[in-house]
């Protein structure tokens, strides 16, 4: 069982880990780090999901907080019903307030927060999803809503900000993939709250190829034989084959053609694609509730910001937005075209367009990629000192 023995933070985000007597490659410690340097990303690549007890203190870092709201109701109609928000508070004395909600499979520890980068001199508030199972999801809520909306994220993140922590304003949102859709959704809930906001390799809406892409995983997993549609097992009595079957047909999205044809997995430590897929399409998935995946996807499918105020057109809801937004999509994405970005922030009033040049695709986002993150960040610190 792999043991962390040293896990260090000094300089620039310098990282070092050391393992020892690794007869497994699932870790027995939790990954609090949030570094941006590559080895740090490797390792939360390597175990993103992975949800696992620490056994000791490896590194000081906040820690994940639930706030709870009582009488709670779905958009789907399911309650009142009492719900929890997942949540980190990162530098809380700062003046200056930036929000992230976590994306598709991703976790508090596991999230880019740009705290030591562009948002350095921000109180960082990360919050968790519906349904990636720290927040309320189907794996630990009894009565979960059967159809999950951005919406139900939005209301209760607002709970969060404005009722319990009283913050009265939020200088800037910042979302990657899902997170990035759930930003759209603030600006134009909650306009007067948020001054800016930052949409990383995400939409406003989820077109109709990216909605055909996600039943592909979504049919591997539903259609397993180890299935069975429900039933809240516990991880001995997981569908493992099911699991697989997703990350299987979802593995192939995450970066782009030219990632694969450069054997780019190997700056990630990996030798063989091989190596690579056993992670990436298989043990990444492994702690991951089936029903959480699910509810997951089927929020992302539905995403549309015209839903909020019913207008007729995507171009109408967007020319609604009051917030400055810096839309910022990857060059490679293949579901999340920078295209269909750029039409996006067209149609927004006070928007800047940036497109990062990465053969990372999706994956561009998560900031794997030391060059992805070093751009993401300058990106984001200069459209903020602009406005």
């Amino acid at each position: 069982m792999a043991q962390l023995l040293v896990f260090t933070l000094c300089g620039s985000y310098q990282v070092t880990a050391h393992w020892k007597n690794i007869r497994s490659d699932v870790p027995t410690d939790h990954i609090l780090g949030r570094s941006c340097e590559t080895e740090l990303y490797k390792l939360i690549y390597k175990y993103n999901g992975k949800r696992s007890t620490p056994r000791r203190a490896i590194m000081a870092g906040p820690t994940a907080q639930q706030y709870r709201i009582g009488d709670f109701t779905f958009k789907d109609g399911t309650g009142p019903t009492s719900i929890q928000l997942a949540y980190l508070d990162i530098n809380p004395t700062a003046d200056k307030v930036a929000l992230i909600p976590t994306c598709f499979r991703g976790r508090l520890a596991s999230t880019l927060t740009f705290s030591h980068g562009a948002l350095k001199h921000h109180r960082v508030i990360v919050v968790a999803l519906f349904g990636n199972g720290e927040s309320s999801s189907p794996s630990n809520m009894t009565n979960f809503p059967l159809s999950l909306n951005y919406q139900d994220c939005v209301r209760a993140q607002h709970q969060l900000i404005k009722s319990y922590l009283n913050i009265q304003a939020i200088d800037v949102v910042v979302g990657f993939s899902m997170g990035g859709q759930c930003s759209y959704y603030w600006t134009l809930m909650y306009p007067e709250l948020v001054r800016n906001a930052v949409i990383i390799c995400s939409s406003a809406r989820t077109s109709r190829h990216n909605y055909q892409f996600l039943e592909g995983p979504k049919a591997a997993l539903e259609y397993s034989a180890d299935y069975i549609k429900g039933e809240n097992n516990e991880i001995s009595s997981k569908p493992l084959g099911g699991l697989r079957a997703f990350g299987k047909a979802y593995s192939a999205w995450l970066t782009s053609p030219e990632w694969f044809e450069k054997e780019m997995y190997k700056s990630m430590g990996y030798e063989t694609l091989s190596g690579w897929d056993r992670d990436a399409a298989g043990k990444n998935y492994y702690n991951w509730h089936p029903d959480d995946l699910l509810a997951m996807v089927g929020m992302w499918q539905r995403g549309d910001v015209t839903s909020i105020s019913g207008d007729a057109s995507l171009q109408k809801a967007l020319s609604r937005i009051q917030a400055c937004v810096l839309v910022m999509p990857c060059s490679t994405d293949q579901y999340f075209r920078w295209e269909a970005s750029e039409k996006e922030a067209r149609a927004t009033p006070r928007s800047t367009f940036k497109v990062i040049p990465s053969a990372w695709g999706h994956s561009a986002g998560f900031g794997y990629s030391v060059e992805d993150k070093a751009f993401m960040d300058q990106a984001i610190a200069e459209f903020l000192r602009k406005q």
